[in-house]
Protein backbone atom coordinates (compact mmCIF):
# COMPACT_ATOMS: atom_id res chain seq x y z
CA UNK A 1 0.00 0.00 0.00
CA UNK A 2 1.34 3.41 -0.99
CA UNK A 3 0.63 6.45 1.19
CA UNK A 4 0.49 10.05 -0.04
CA UNK A 5 0.00 12.52 2.77
CA UNK A 6 -0.21 16.25 3.18
CA UNK A 7 0.97 17.78 6.45
CA UNK A 8 0.65 21.54 6.29
CA UNK A 9 2.73 22.37 3.24
CA UNK A 10 5.02 19.34 3.38
CA UNK A 11 4.39 16.25 1.25
CA UNK A 12 5.64 12.76 2.09
CA UNK A 13 8.47 12.11 -0.37
CA UNK A 14 8.43 8.32 -0.14
CA UNK A 15 6.62 7.82 -3.45
CA UNK A 16 4.99 10.44 -5.65
CA UNK A 17 2.31 9.34 -8.08
CA UNK A 18 3.07 11.51 -11.09
CA UNK A 19 5.73 14.17 -11.21
CA UNK A 20 9.32 14.77 -10.22
CA UNK A 21 10.41 14.02 -6.65
CA UNK A 22 11.07 17.28 -4.88
CA UNK A 23 11.24 18.56 -1.31
CA UNK A 24 8.67 21.29 -0.64
CA UNK A 25 9.41 23.95 1.92
CA UNK A 26 7.01 23.93 4.85
CA UNK A 27 5.21 26.90 6.34
CA UNK A 28 1.67 28.24 6.19
CA UNK A 29 1.98 32.01 6.38
CA UNK A 30 -0.37 34.11 4.30
CA UNK A 31 2.36 36.56 3.32
CA UNK A 32 5.63 35.39 1.73
CA UNK A 33 8.93 36.05 3.48
CA UNK A 34 10.56 39.14 1.99
CA UNK A 35 14.15 39.89 1.17
CA UNK A 36 15.19 43.08 3.01
CA UNK A 37 16.43 44.54 -0.28
CA UNK A 38 12.97 44.34 -1.90
CA UNK A 39 11.00 47.53 -2.24
CA UNK A 40 7.89 47.99 -0.14
CA UNK A 41 5.83 47.96 -3.36
CA UNK A 42 6.53 44.21 -3.56
CA UNK A 43 4.72 43.57 -0.25
CA UNK A 44 1.38 41.85 -0.98
CA UNK A 45 -1.67 43.96 -0.17
CA UNK A 46 -5.39 43.21 0.10
CA UNK A 47 -8.09 44.70 -2.12
CA UNK A 48 -8.77 45.66 -5.71
CA UNK A 49 -10.00 43.69 -8.73
CA UNK A 50 -8.09 41.44 -11.12
CA UNK A 51 -9.60 41.49 -14.61
CA UNK A 52 -8.78 38.83 -17.20
CA UNK A 53 -9.81 38.98 -20.85
CA UNK A 54 -11.17 35.67 -22.15
CA UNK A 55 -11.55 34.93 -25.89
CA UNK A 56 -14.68 32.81 -25.56
CA UNK A 57 -17.69 32.62 -23.27
CA UNK A 58 -18.30 29.35 -21.41
CA UNK A 59 -21.46 27.47 -22.33
CA UNK A 60 -21.98 26.64 -18.63
CA UNK A 61 -20.04 26.61 -15.35
CA UNK A 62 -21.35 23.16 -14.46
CA UNK A 63 -18.08 21.31 -14.93
CA UNK A 64 -19.88 18.06 -15.70
CA UNK A 65 -21.96 19.60 -18.47
CA UNK A 66 -19.23 21.34 -20.46
CA UNK A 67 -16.42 20.19 -22.72
CA UNK A 68 -15.06 23.73 -23.19
CA UNK A 69 -11.54 24.51 -22.02
CA UNK A 70 -12.70 27.94 -20.81
CA UNK A 71 -15.08 26.28 -18.35
CA UNK A 72 -12.12 24.34 -17.01
CA UNK A 73 -9.97 27.47 -16.67
CA UNK A 74 -12.65 29.48 -14.82
CA UNK A 75 -14.01 26.66 -12.66
CA UNK A 76 -10.64 26.26 -10.93
CA UNK A 77 -11.25 29.56 -9.15
CA UNK A 78 -14.59 28.71 -7.54
CA UNK A 79 -13.67 25.05 -7.05
CA UNK A 80 -10.74 23.10 -5.64
CA UNK A 81 -9.49 19.60 -6.40
CA UNK A 82 -8.67 16.46 -4.45
CA UNK A 83 -5.17 16.52 -5.91
CA UNK A 84 -3.20 19.45 -7.28
CA UNK A 85 -0.42 19.59 -9.86
CA UNK A 86 2.47 21.88 -9.03
CA UNK A 87 2.76 24.27 -12.01
CA UNK A 88 6.56 24.20 -11.85
CA UNK A 89 7.43 20.57 -11.14
CA UNK A 90 4.31 18.80 -12.51
CA UNK A 91 4.31 16.94 -9.21
CA UNK A 92 0.93 15.71 -7.96
CA UNK A 93 0.17 16.49 -4.32
CA UNK A 94 -2.78 15.98 -1.97
CA UNK A 95 -4.89 19.15 -1.77
CA UNK A 96 -8.49 18.82 -0.53
CA UNK A 97 -7.41 15.29 0.27
CA UNK A 98 -5.26 15.26 3.39
CA UNK A 99 -3.84 11.98 2.23
CA UNK A 100 -4.57 9.13 -0.13
CA UNK A 101 -3.43 5.53 -0.35
CA UNK A 102 -3.20 3.25 -3.35
CA UNK A 103 -3.91 -0.45 -2.90
CA UNK A 104 -1.32 -3.07 -3.83
CA UNK A 105 -3.27 -4.06 -6.94
CA UNK A 106 -3.56 -0.34 -7.81
CA UNK A 107 -7.30 -0.68 -8.44
CA UNK A 108 -8.49 1.11 -5.29
CA UNK A 109 -7.56 4.59 -4.05
CA UNK A 110 -8.63 5.70 -0.58
CA UNK A 111 -8.98 9.44 0.02
CA UNK A 112 -9.11 11.07 3.44
CA UNK A 113 -10.44 14.62 3.22
CA UNK A 114 -9.12 17.59 5.16
CA UNK A 115 -11.49 18.68 7.91
CA UNK A 116 -13.25 22.05 8.18
CA UNK A 117 -13.82 22.60 4.47
CA UNK A 118 -17.19 24.07 3.48
CA UNK A 119 -18.97 24.91 0.23
CA UNK A 120 -19.87 28.51 -0.49
CA UNK A 121 -23.44 27.76 0.59
CA UNK A 122 -22.19 26.68 4.03
CA UNK A 123 -22.60 22.92 3.65
CA UNK A 124 -19.59 20.84 4.71
CA UNK A 125 -17.41 18.96 2.24
CA UNK A 126 -17.81 15.29 3.12
CA UNK A 127 -17.08 11.93 1.58
CA UNK A 128 -20.76 11.69 0.64
CA UNK A 129 -20.40 14.90 -1.39
CA UNK A 130 -17.75 13.19 -3.49
CA UNK A 131 -19.81 10.03 -3.86
CA UNK A 132 -22.71 12.21 -5.05
CA UNK A 133 -20.37 14.07 -7.44
CA UNK A 134 -18.97 10.94 -9.08
CA UNK A 135 -22.30 9.12 -9.14
CA UNK A 136 -23.88 12.14 -10.90
CA UNK A 137 -20.98 12.24 -13.36
CA UNK A 138 -21.37 8.58 -14.31
CA UNK A 139 -25.17 8.64 -14.45
CA UNK A 140 -26.24 8.53 -18.15
CA UNK A 141 -29.09 10.91 -17.30
CA UNK A 142 -26.54 13.64 -16.56
CA UNK A 143 -25.26 13.44 -20.15
CA UNK A 144 -21.89 14.56 -18.85
CA UNK A 145 -19.32 15.82 -21.35
CA UNK A 146 -15.54 15.91 -21.39
CA UNK A 147 -14.64 14.68 -17.93
CA UNK A 148 -17.05 11.74 -18.20
CA UNK A 149 -14.64 10.15 -20.67
CA UNK A 150 -11.70 10.91 -18.40
CA UNK A 151 -13.26 9.20 -15.38
CA UNK A 152 -15.03 6.28 -17.03
CA UNK A 153 -12.45 3.99 -15.41
CA UNK A 154 -14.39 4.35 -12.13
CA UNK A 155 -16.25 1.16 -11.24
CA UNK A 156 -17.80 2.41 -7.98
CA UNK A 157 -17.41 4.73 -4.97
CA UNK A 158 -17.72 3.53 -1.39
CA UNK A 159 -17.84 5.74 1.73
CA UNK A 160 -15.99 4.65 4.87
CA UNK A 161 -16.84 7.61 7.12
CA UNK A 162 -17.61 11.34 6.84
CA UNK A 163 -14.08 12.17 5.70
CA UNK A 164 -13.03 8.97 3.89
CA UNK A 165 -14.10 7.39 0.61
CA UNK A 166 -12.68 4.81 -1.78
CA UNK A 167 -12.58 4.98 -5.57
CA UNK A 168 -12.66 1.51 -7.12
CA UNK A 169 -11.24 1.39 -10.66
CA UNK A 170 -12.04 -1.15 -13.35
CA UNK A 171 -8.31 -1.65 -13.80
CA UNK A 172 -5.11 0.20 -12.82
CA UNK A 173 -4.99 3.53 -14.66
CA UNK A 174 -2.20 5.97 -13.83
CA UNK A 175 -3.67 9.03 -15.67
CA UNK A 176 -6.69 8.86 -13.33
CA UNK A 177 -4.78 10.81 -10.68
CA UNK A 178 -3.81 13.46 -13.20
CA UNK A 179 -7.49 13.86 -14.12
CA UNK A 180 -8.32 14.43 -10.45
CA UNK A 181 -6.01 17.47 -10.55
CA UNK A 182 -8.30 19.01 -13.19
CA UNK A 183 -11.90 20.09 -12.80
CA UNK A 184 -12.79 16.39 -12.85
CA UNK A 185 -11.74 16.33 -9.19
CA UNK A 186 -14.14 19.09 -8.11
CA UNK A 187 -16.88 18.22 -5.63
CA UNK A 188 -20.41 19.51 -6.24
CA UNK A 189 -22.79 20.69 -3.53
CA UNK A 190 -25.82 18.38 -3.73
CA UNK A 191 -27.90 21.09 -2.08
CA UNK A 192 -26.89 23.69 -4.70
CA UNK A 193 -27.49 21.35 -7.64
CA UNK A 194 -30.95 20.49 -6.29
CA UNK A 195 -31.73 24.14 -5.55
CA UNK A 196 -30.83 25.56 -8.96
CA UNK A 197 -31.64 22.53 -11.13
CA UNK A 198 -31.11 23.32 -14.81
CA UNK A 199 -29.78 26.76 -13.84
CA UNK A 200 -26.95 25.41 -11.69
CA UNK A 201 -24.46 26.09 -14.51
CA UNK A 202 -25.27 29.80 -14.19
CA UNK A 203 -25.08 29.68 -10.37
CA UNK A 204 -22.09 27.49 -9.52
CA UNK A 205 -21.20 26.66 -5.93
CA UNK A 206 -17.81 25.26 -4.94
CA UNK A 207 -15.27 25.21 -2.13
CA UNK A 208 -12.67 27.40 -3.85
CA UNK A 209 -11.17 30.82 -3.05
CA UNK A 210 -13.72 32.72 -5.16
CA UNK A 211 -17.53 32.81 -4.89
CA UNK A 212 -19.77 33.38 -7.88
CA UNK A 213 -21.36 36.84 -7.96
CA UNK A 214 -22.67 37.66 -11.44
CA UNK A 215 -22.73 36.57 -15.10
CA UNK A 216 -23.66 39.17 -17.69
CA UNK A 217 -23.99 37.29 -20.95
CA UNK A 218 -21.56 38.51 -23.58
CA UNK A 219 -19.85 40.85 -21.12
CA UNK A 220 -18.29 39.43 -17.97
CA UNK A 221 -18.37 36.79 -15.23
CA UNK A 222 -17.54 38.13 -11.76
CA UNK A 223 -16.45 36.43 -8.53
CA UNK A 224 -15.86 37.79 -5.01
CA UNK A 225 -13.31 36.63 -2.47
CA UNK A 226 -14.27 33.71 -0.20
CA UNK A 227 -13.13 35.14 3.15
CA UNK A 228 -13.43 31.75 4.86
CA UNK A 229 -11.01 30.03 2.49
CA UNK A 230 -8.08 28.34 4.28
CA UNK A 231 -7.19 25.35 2.06
CA UNK A 232 -5.10 26.58 -0.86
CA UNK A 233 -3.08 24.20 -3.00
CA UNK A 234 0.19 23.28 -1.23
CA UNK A 235 2.48 25.02 -3.74
CA UNK A 236 1.04 28.48 -2.93
CA UNK A 237 2.77 30.74 -0.42
CA UNK A 238 -0.59 32.25 0.54
CA UNK A 239 -2.63 29.59 2.32
CA UNK A 240 -5.47 31.90 3.35
CA UNK A 241 -8.10 33.88 1.39
CA UNK A 242 -7.29 35.48 -1.95
CA UNK A 243 -5.79 38.97 -1.72
CA UNK A 244 -7.91 40.79 -4.30
CA UNK A 245 -11.55 41.64 -3.53
CA UNK A 246 -12.88 40.58 -6.92
CA UNK A 247 -11.93 38.48 -9.93
CA UNK A 248 -13.56 39.30 -13.23
CA UNK A 249 -13.44 37.52 -16.59
CA UNK A 250 -14.25 39.97 -19.40
CA UNK A 251 -15.44 38.36 -22.63
CA UNK A 252 -13.45 39.85 -25.54
CA UNK A 253 -13.37 37.60 -28.59
CA UNK A 254 -11.23 39.72 -30.91
CA UNK A 255 -7.47 39.50 -30.30
CA UNK A 256 -6.69 43.09 -31.23
CA UNK A 257 -9.56 44.36 -29.10
CA UNK A 258 -8.01 42.43 -26.19
CA UNK A 259 -4.68 44.22 -26.70
CA UNK A 260 -6.51 47.55 -26.88
CA UNK A 261 -8.34 46.73 -23.63
CA UNK A 262 -5.01 45.97 -21.95
CA UNK A 263 -3.49 49.23 -23.17
CA UNK A 264 -6.53 51.24 -22.07
CA UNK A 265 -6.45 49.67 -18.61
CA UNK A 266 -9.86 47.95 -18.79
CA UNK A 267 -8.26 44.52 -18.35
CA UNK A 268 -5.16 43.52 -16.39
CA UNK A 269 -4.29 40.21 -18.05
CA UNK A 270 -4.36 39.56 -21.79
CA UNK A 271 -3.98 35.80 -22.33
CA UNK A 272 -2.97 33.76 -25.38
CA UNK A 273 -1.36 36.74 -27.09
CA UNK A 274 0.18 36.22 -30.52
CA UNK A 275 3.94 36.41 -30.98
CA UNK A 276 3.78 39.63 -33.04
CA UNK A 277 1.99 41.45 -30.22
CA UNK A 278 4.34 40.02 -27.60
CA UNK A 279 7.30 41.49 -29.48
CA UNK A 280 5.70 44.95 -29.28
CA UNK A 281 4.92 44.80 -25.55
CA UNK A 282 7.66 42.59 -24.09
CA UNK A 283 9.86 45.51 -23.05
CA UNK A 284 7.05 47.96 -22.28
CA UNK A 285 7.50 49.58 -18.84
CA UNK A 286 3.84 49.01 -17.87
CA UNK A 287 3.63 45.25 -18.53
CA UNK A 288 5.35 41.95 -17.95
CA UNK A 289 5.05 38.78 -20.02
CA UNK A 290 4.37 35.33 -18.61
CA UNK A 291 5.42 32.77 -21.19
CA UNK A 292 5.52 28.99 -21.16
CA UNK A 293 6.28 26.07 -23.42
CA UNK A 294 2.95 24.39 -24.06
CA UNK A 295 2.34 20.86 -22.84
CA UNK A 296 2.52 18.85 -26.03
CA UNK A 297 3.75 19.40 -29.55
CA UNK A 298 2.61 22.39 -31.55
CA UNK A 299 3.58 20.57 -34.74
CA UNK A 300 4.63 17.08 -35.73
CA UNK A 301 4.43 15.24 -39.03
CA UNK A 302 2.58 11.95 -38.84
CA UNK A 303 4.09 9.45 -41.28
CA UNK A 304 1.74 6.83 -42.68
CA UNK A 305 3.73 3.64 -42.05
CA UNK A 306 1.31 1.68 -44.27
CA UNK A 307 2.17 3.83 -47.30
CA UNK A 308 4.31 1.78 -49.68
CA UNK A 309 6.70 4.72 -49.92
CA UNK A 310 7.18 5.00 -46.14
CA UNK A 311 7.37 1.35 -45.11
CA UNK A 312 11.17 1.58 -45.35
CA UNK A 313 12.65 2.84 -42.06
CA UNK A 314 15.57 4.38 -43.92
CA UNK A 315 13.20 6.63 -45.84
CA UNK A 316 11.41 7.72 -42.65
CA UNK A 317 14.76 8.52 -41.03
CA UNK A 318 15.81 10.51 -44.09
CA UNK A 319 12.64 12.59 -43.89
CA UNK A 320 13.48 13.46 -40.28
CA UNK A 321 17.01 14.50 -41.23
CA UNK A 322 15.82 16.67 -44.13
CA UNK A 323 13.65 18.97 -42.01
CA UNK A 324 15.16 22.22 -40.72
CA UNK A 325 13.03 22.72 -37.60
CA UNK A 326 14.56 26.06 -36.64
CA UNK A 327 13.57 27.53 -40.00
CA UNK A 328 9.99 26.34 -39.54
CA UNK A 329 9.86 27.89 -36.06
CA UNK A 330 11.01 31.20 -37.49
CA UNK A 331 8.42 31.16 -40.27
CA UNK A 332 5.45 29.69 -38.43
CA UNK A 333 6.00 31.14 -34.94
CA UNK A 334 8.24 34.18 -35.54
CA UNK A 335 10.92 32.29 -33.62
CA UNK A 336 8.78 31.81 -30.50
CA UNK A 337 9.03 28.04 -30.06
CA UNK A 338 11.45 25.26 -29.13
CA UNK A 339 12.71 22.43 -31.30
CA UNK A 340 11.04 19.08 -30.60
CA UNK A 341 13.45 16.14 -30.57
CA UNK A 342 10.88 13.51 -29.61
CA UNK A 343 7.15 12.93 -29.15
CA UNK A 344 6.86 14.75 -25.80
CA UNK A 345 7.64 18.36 -24.94
CA UNK A 346 9.87 19.27 -21.97
CA UNK A 347 6.79 20.48 -20.04
CA UNK A 348 5.15 17.02 -19.98
CA UNK A 349 5.83 14.59 -17.14
CA UNK A 350 8.09 11.75 -18.27
CA UNK A 351 9.98 13.80 -20.86
CA UNK A 352 13.37 12.14 -21.34
CA UNK A 353 16.11 14.73 -21.72
CA UNK A 354 18.33 12.12 -23.38
CA UNK A 355 16.21 12.53 -26.51
CA UNK A 356 18.08 15.77 -27.16
CA UNK A 357 21.18 13.64 -27.80
CA UNK A 358 19.68 10.80 -29.85
CA UNK A 359 16.95 12.70 -31.72
CA UNK A 360 17.42 13.61 -35.38
CA UNK A 361 19.06 16.90 -36.24
CA UNK A 362 19.00 18.64 -39.61
CA UNK A 363 21.56 16.98 -41.89
CA UNK A 364 20.78 17.19 -45.59
CA UNK A 365 23.78 15.15 -46.72
CA UNK A 366 23.02 12.29 -44.35
CA UNK A 367 19.41 12.30 -45.54
CA UNK A 368 20.59 11.98 -49.15
CA UNK A 369 22.93 9.12 -48.19
CA UNK A 370 20.12 7.18 -46.48
CA UNK A 371 17.84 7.59 -49.49
CA UNK A 372 20.60 6.45 -51.84
CA UNK A 373 21.29 3.43 -49.61
CA UNK A 374 17.58 2.61 -49.80
CA UNK A 375 17.86 2.45 -53.62
CA UNK A 376 16.43 5.85 -54.56
CA UNK A 377 18.20 7.72 -57.37
CA UNK A 378 17.39 11.01 -59.10
CA UNK A 379 15.80 10.86 -62.52
CA UNK A 380 15.98 13.39 -65.36
CA UNK A 381 13.38 15.62 -63.67
CA UNK A 382 15.43 15.74 -60.46
CA UNK A 383 12.98 13.58 -58.48
CA UNK A 384 13.94 10.43 -56.64
CA UNK A 385 12.90 7.24 -58.35
CA UNK A 386 13.12 3.49 -57.70
CA UNK A 387 11.76 0.70 -59.87
CA UNK A 388 10.14 3.22 -62.18
CA UNK A 389 8.17 4.87 -59.34
CA UNK A 390 8.85 8.38 -58.07
CA UNK A 391 9.10 9.24 -54.37
CA UNK A 392 6.03 11.52 -54.43
CA UNK A 393 4.19 12.17 -51.16
CA UNK A 394 0.78 13.67 -50.35
CA UNK A 395 0.90 16.04 -47.39
CA UNK A 396 -2.35 16.89 -45.58
CA UNK A 397 -2.69 20.12 -43.62
CA UNK A 398 -5.22 22.69 -42.50
CA UNK A 399 -4.74 26.46 -42.77
CA UNK A 400 -3.07 26.58 -39.34
CA UNK A 401 0.15 25.16 -40.74
CA UNK A 402 0.19 26.70 -44.23
CA UNK A 403 3.66 28.25 -43.85
CA UNK A 404 5.11 25.10 -42.32
CA UNK A 405 3.62 22.96 -45.09
CA UNK A 406 5.26 25.08 -47.79
CA UNK A 407 8.63 24.92 -46.04
CA UNK A 408 8.42 21.15 -45.60
CA UNK A 409 7.55 20.84 -49.28
CA UNK A 410 10.64 22.88 -50.22
CA UNK A 411 12.94 21.07 -47.77
CA UNK A 412 11.98 17.62 -48.97
CA UNK A 413 12.25 18.90 -52.52
CA UNK A 414 15.94 19.60 -51.87
CA UNK A 415 16.59 15.86 -51.51
CA UNK A 416 14.46 15.01 -54.55
CA UNK A 417 11.12 14.19 -52.89
CA UNK A 418 8.05 15.57 -54.64
CA UNK A 419 5.49 16.74 -52.06
CA UNK A 420 1.95 17.71 -52.99
CA UNK A 421 0.13 19.82 -50.37
CA UNK A 422 -3.59 19.21 -49.79
CA UNK A 423 -5.25 21.81 -47.55
CA UNK A 424 -8.58 21.05 -45.83
CA UNK A 425 -10.48 21.61 -42.61
CA UNK A 426 -9.23 19.67 -39.62
CA UNK A 427 -12.25 17.35 -39.40
CA UNK A 428 -11.67 16.22 -42.99
CA UNK A 429 -7.96 15.79 -42.28
CA UNK A 430 -8.73 13.49 -39.36
CA UNK A 431 -11.16 11.48 -41.48
CA UNK A 432 -8.65 11.06 -44.30
CA UNK A 433 -5.94 10.27 -41.77
CA UNK A 434 -7.99 7.58 -40.06
CA UNK A 435 -8.67 6.02 -43.47
CA UNK A 436 -4.97 6.07 -44.39
CA UNK A 437 -5.63 8.38 -47.34
CA UNK A 438 -2.31 10.27 -47.09
CA UNK A 439 1.46 9.97 -46.76
CA UNK A 440 2.24 12.88 -44.43
CA UNK A 441 -0.12 14.82 -42.14
CA UNK A 442 0.62 17.93 -40.10
CA UNK A 443 -0.70 17.54 -36.56
CA UNK A 444 -0.36 18.98 -33.06
CA UNK A 445 -1.59 18.10 -29.59
CA UNK A 446 -1.88 19.57 -26.10
CA UNK A 447 -1.82 17.14 -23.17
CA UNK A 448 -0.19 17.06 -19.73
CA UNK A 449 0.26 13.31 -19.32
CA UNK A 450 2.48 10.99 -21.41
CA UNK A 451 -0.52 8.67 -21.85
CA UNK A 452 -1.18 10.81 -24.95
CA UNK A 453 1.29 8.46 -26.68
CA UNK A 454 -1.13 5.57 -26.11
CA UNK A 455 -3.91 7.57 -27.76
CA UNK A 456 -1.77 8.55 -30.75
CA UNK A 457 0.48 5.52 -31.32
CA UNK A 458 -0.95 2.35 -29.73
CA UNK A 459 -2.17 -0.19 -32.31
CA UNK A 460 -5.61 -0.27 -30.65
CA UNK A 461 -6.06 3.34 -31.82
CA UNK A 462 -5.63 2.56 -35.53
CA UNK A 463 -8.62 3.97 -37.44
CA UNK A 464 -8.77 6.53 -34.64
CA UNK A 465 -6.01 8.95 -33.60
CA UNK A 466 -3.14 6.62 -34.55
CA UNK A 467 -2.86 8.16 -38.01
CA UNK A 468 0.60 6.70 -38.50
CA UNK A 469 -0.96 3.20 -38.42
CA UNK A 470 1.78 2.07 -36.07
CA UNK A 471 1.61 -1.64 -35.24
CA UNK A 472 4.58 -2.19 -32.95
CA UNK A 473 4.26 -4.90 -30.29
CA UNK A 474 7.26 -3.56 -28.35
CA UNK A 475 5.82 -0.04 -28.26
CA UNK A 476 2.34 -1.35 -27.46
CA UNK A 477 3.69 -3.17 -24.42
CA UNK A 478 5.45 -0.04 -23.15
CA UNK A 479 2.44 2.24 -23.64
CA UNK A 480 0.09 -0.24 -21.97
CA UNK A 481 2.46 -0.65 -19.04
CA UNK A 482 2.87 3.12 -18.76
CA UNK A 483 -0.86 3.74 -18.28
CA UNK A 484 -1.13 0.97 -15.68
CA UNK A 485 1.94 1.84 -13.60
CA UNK A 486 1.18 4.41 -10.89
CA UNK A 487 4.65 4.58 -9.32
CA UNK A 488 6.21 7.71 -10.83
CA UNK A 489 9.85 6.59 -10.97
CA UNK A 490 8.93 3.37 -12.77
CA UNK A 491 6.58 5.23 -15.07
CA UNK A 492 9.34 7.65 -16.10
CA UNK A 493 11.58 4.73 -17.08
CA UNK A 494 8.81 3.21 -19.17
CA UNK A 495 8.19 6.43 -21.07
CA UNK A 496 11.91 7.00 -21.58
CA UNK A 497 12.01 3.64 -23.38
CA UNK A 498 8.85 4.49 -25.31
CA UNK A 499 10.26 7.81 -26.52
CA UNK A 500 13.45 6.14 -27.70
CA UNK A 501 11.49 3.48 -29.58
CA UNK A 502 9.31 6.08 -31.31
CA UNK A 503 12.34 8.13 -32.38
CA UNK A 504 14.35 5.09 -33.52
CA UNK A 505 11.48 3.88 -35.67
CA UNK A 506 10.83 7.40 -37.02
CA UNK A 507 7.05 7.12 -36.81
CA UNK A 508 6.79 10.93 -36.61
CA UNK A 509 8.83 13.96 -37.48
CA UNK A 510 8.61 16.02 -34.25
CA UNK A 511 8.98 19.67 -35.26
CA UNK A 512 8.32 22.06 -32.38
CA UNK A 513 6.67 22.79 -29.08
CA UNK A 514 5.17 26.25 -29.27
CA UNK A 515 5.06 28.88 -26.58
CA UNK A 516 2.06 30.55 -24.98
CA UNK A 517 2.06 34.19 -23.90
CA UNK A 518 0.06 36.16 -21.34
CA UNK A 519 0.69 39.89 -20.89
CA UNK A 520 0.07 41.30 -17.41
CA UNK A 521 -0.28 44.91 -16.28
CA UNK A 522 2.40 45.53 -13.66
CA UNK A 523 -0.17 46.82 -11.22
CA UNK A 524 -1.10 43.14 -10.70
CA UNK A 525 1.83 41.29 -9.16
CA UNK A 526 2.56 37.61 -8.59
CA UNK A 527 0.74 36.15 -11.61
CA UNK A 528 1.96 32.74 -12.74
CA UNK A 529 0.86 30.77 -15.80
CA UNK A 530 1.22 27.06 -16.53
CA UNK A 531 -0.54 24.76 -19.01
CA UNK A 532 -2.67 27.70 -20.15
CA UNK A 533 -4.03 28.20 -16.62
CA UNK A 534 -3.73 31.26 -14.40
CA UNK A 535 -2.35 30.75 -10.88
CA UNK A 536 -3.41 33.82 -8.94
CA UNK A 537 -3.60 32.88 -5.27
CA UNK A 538 -0.25 34.55 -4.55
CA UNK A 539 -1.24 37.57 -6.66
CA UNK A 540 -2.26 41.01 -5.48
CA UNK A 541 -3.23 44.42 -6.88
CA UNK A 542 -0.34 46.76 -6.15
CA UNK A 543 -1.93 49.88 -7.66
CA UNK A 544 -5.61 50.15 -6.79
Amino acid sequence: MKLFKRKGRTISALILIVGMVMLVASGCTNTPALNSEKESASIPTVGGTIRIAIPEEPDTLDVQQSAMSMTDKISRFFGSNLISMDPDTKELKPSLAEEYTVSEDERSITFKLRSGITFHDGTPLTAMAYKYTFDRLLDPKTMAKGIAQQLNMIESISVTDDQTFVVHLKEPFAPFLYYLSTNAGQALSMEAVNKYGAEYGRNPVGVGPWKFEDWKTGEAITFVRNDGFQWADPFYENQGPARADKLQFKIIKDKQTTIAALESGSVDIAPFVEAKDVKKLRNHPDYYVEEEVKSGLGLFVSLNTESELLVDLQVRKALNLAINKEAIIQAQLQGEGVVADGPLSPSVFGYDQAVEAYGYTYNLEEAKELLAAAGWTKNASGHLEKGGKELALRLLTDNTYSKAAQLIQAMLGEVGIDVQIETMDFATLLEKGANGDFDLALMGYTYEDPDILFLLLHSSQINGLNLSKVQDSELDALLTKGRKTIDSSERKKIYADAQKRIVEQAYWIPVYADKQFHIVNKKVQGVKVSAGLWFLHDSWVADK
